[in-house]
């Protein structure tokens, strides 16, 4: 098997000019690690950042992966992102929780978020945690996982950022208004583990886009337009005045339009780059978690045997994709588009 064929059958939506080279996963961890600190992150804060990127490029979400380091280190360099920050549990004007980000990563934001959520929904079964003042925050489906493996239901909705982040065009419209807003729902699973989802309301996540262009890739067809509407492959015509069309037409942007009305209409404009809403509900309110385990089972099995449509190999449960792609890329160590893995080389070197 191809290093290219491998990584599409893990989720990589690029068409590469070049092969993927291997890395190693400690090399790798090792390496972003030490350019986030040289970058002014505090270690553990550093640290915690590049085992979150390494996930998601383990688990094949290669938007939300190795590449993002680039992006981070010049928002540090600018100002953009503040990098002592460290994220706090603070109460709002209306004497309400939530979590401020400090203006930094918004990836400790996100971890803390989903601890302090899961404490509150223990006590009182259910529970509401925003997160404010916060830069981007990495692969939402991984907090989410976290919260249903202890046993909760999670809805996390990120959006707001529309002054500073237009991204996608309403449907029928040409020009880039709103945020990719995405939307995140976890829920204990079965023998597998949770059923995640986790996807931006426009039809590629902004990641991807910055991953193509930094690896000389195309993106899939249909997903952006250019300045004047048409449709494009490159990603170049996105960052020279194109836009990312909504997911599903008037159903990517219904939802991206509710995302702004809560995240900003009701959260508040956002600071650095989005406002978050996280919701939890403790599962063993409502079944017993073993009477629950087995039912999801049973559902969830009925699902993989389903007999595959051409093209198709299985039939797969949201969240295990991810999963399985983990644990191959674990073994085999990560594949980087070439052109990624000598800019990120050349990045270190500078810090060196």
């Amino acid at each position: 098997m191809s290093n290219e064929t491998a990584a599409q059958m893990q989720g990589s939506k690029l068409t590469l000019p070049d092969r993927r080279r291997s890395l190693p996963v400690d090399e790798a961890l090792e390496l972003v690690a030490r350019i986030l600190v040289k970058a002014g992150l505090p270690t553990d804060i550093g640290q915690c950042v590049a085992e979150h990127l390494i996930d998601s490029e383990l688990c094949g979400v290669e938007s939300h992966g190795i590449v993002r380091v680039i992006q981070y280190v010049e928002q540090l360099k600018s100002g953009y992102l503040s990098p002592k920050a460290r994220p706090v549990l603070a109460l709002g004007e209306t004497g309400l929780p939530f979590i401020d980000g400090g203006g930094g990563i918004g990836i400790p934001a996100m971890h803390l978020a989903m601890d302090q959520l899961c404490d509150m929904t223990s006590s009182s079964g259910m529970a509401v945690l925003p997160i404010r003042n916060v830069g981007h925050t990495g692969r939402i489906g991984a907090f989410a996982e976290i919260a249903a493996m202890r046993g909760m239901f999670v809805i996390i909705i990120g959006g707001g950022g529309r002054q500073n982040w237009r991204q996608a065009a309403p449907y029928g419209g040409r020009k880039a208004i709103l945020p990719t807003n995405p939307y995140c729902m976890a829920i204990p699973g079965g023998a597998h583990g949770p059923v995640v989802i986790d996807f931006a309301t426009s039809m590629i996540a902004g990641g991807w886009l910055h991953s193509a262009r930094a690896a000389g890739a195309l993106v899939p067809a249909g997903a952006i337009i250019d300045a004047d509407g048409n449709p494009s492959r490159d990603p170049k015509a996105y960052f020279d005045g194109g836009a990312i069309l909504p997911k599903g037409g008037p159903m990517g942007y219904g939802l991206a339009v509710m995302a702004e009305m809560i995240c900003e209409a009701m959260l508040g404009p956002a600071a650095t780059e989005s406002n978050w809403l996280t919701l939890a509900i403790d599962t063993s309110r409502y079944r017993d978690r073993s009477v629950m385990t087995e039912a999801a089972e049973e559902v969830l099995s009925e699902l993989r045997a389903c007999p595959p449509a051409p093209g198709f190999e299985q039939v797969l449960v949201p969240g295990e994709r991810e999963r399985d792609a983990r644990h191959a890329n674990l073994a085999r160590g990560l594949l980087l588009p070439e052109k990624t893995l000598e800019d990120i080389r050349s990045l270190a070197a500078v810090f060196n």
